[in-house]
């Protein structure tokens, strides 16, 4: 299927992207992003397990284990503090 990708904030610098289109065979946020660290470089630094990494689905933040539909936005992006 196929997603779009948007990265934000220090994931968007460290993979010198603001987002992409993705034909994926993953079914979760979870199979996404290791589809994606399987990429190596980049990918795999910024996206990282044990890296603190938030995820939204259609522009709600959502766990790992949500379900990924054709057509769908995913974001990545690192926690963020409000002062």
């Amino acid at each position: 299927m196929k997603v779009q990708v948007r990265y934000f904030a220090s994931v968007r610098e460290a993979l010198s992207s603001s987002g992409e289109a993705v034909d994926t065979r993953a079914e979760t946020l979870s199979a996404l992003r290791d589809e994606l660290i399987a990429r190596g470089g980049a990918y795999a630094t910024a996206l990282a397990r044990g890296k603190a990494v938030r995820m939204a689905l259609d522009q709600v933040m959502s766990d790992e284990a949500a379900a990924l539909r054709e057509g769908c936005e995913v974001a990545f992006f690192p926690p963020v503090t409000g002062g």
